[in-house]
């Protein structure tokens, strides 16, 4: 007979167990992608950034071909963490690059979550890689986008079917958070909800103004 204890489950995420890598936000990538808009992918890009950030989560960040065709990575990932470069790869999958593995390998945490463009060769491969070589995946979907909408649902279809965990952006804030009684990171959670959390972000703010409500406390 099962217990109930209050524990979270061991499929959560939490801030010292995962590895988030950011995988080519870069202006040509971003230029083909149409199963979610320019806006929406930079401001969700942005809000797992700043929740890495916020969390001490450490965070690998990827481009492909920078100098000579993709361009830089989005401003809104690069300004979260100023000072550190992106690894600038030739390979699509970004699991067959020595420099990140050995920057998986340092850094020694069993699960991976990816994030990026495009969710059917830079996101697909580096998570079928990962699970194949015992690693548990997580993806963040509106983070991800790919040239269609079909493309992206095959890309989502294929890793979940191999075991990968599919979360939303704000998921990922929240889940981070996971208690609003966890006082030294509440006001930065609320901040980059207001920023980039959209609907829930101007609730946040209606709340504060109207009758100044906090959660929790």
């Amino acid at each position: 007979m099962a217990i109930a204890k209050a524990a979270p489950g061991k499929t959560l995420l939490n801030p010292t167990d995962h590895t988030l890598i950011l995988i080519d936000f870069q202006s040509q990538m971003s230029f083909a992608t149409k199963s979610i808009d320019a806006v929406t992918l930079r401001n969700n890009a942005a809000l797992i950034s700043k929740a890495a950030k916020e969390f001490g989560v450490p965070a690998i960040l990827t481009t492909v071909a920078e100098k000579s065709f993709s361009g830089p990575m989005f401003d809104e990932i690069l300004s979260v963490f100023p000072g550190q470069k992106a690894i600038d790869r030739t390979s699509m999958n970004t699991w067959e690059d020595e420099r990140i593995a050995v920057e998986v390998n340092k850094l020694g945490k069993q699960k991976i979550v990816l994030a990026g463009l495009w969710t059917s060769v830079c996101i697909v491969g580096p998570a079928l890689s990962a699970i194949d070589q015992g690693f548990e995946v997580y993806f963040i979907a509106d983070a991800c986008g790919d040239v269609s909408d079909e493309a992206h649902e095959m890309a989502v279809n294929r890793m979940i079917q191999i075991g990968a965990r599919p979360m939303t952006s704000l998921q990922y804030l929240l889940e981070l958070q996971r208690d609003w009684a966890r006082t030294d990171t509440y006001n930065q959670t609320v901040k980059t909800s207001i920023e980039n959390g959209g609907a829930y972000g101007l609730g946040l703010i209606y709340a504060k103004t109207m009758f100044n409500a906090s959660e929790g406390h």
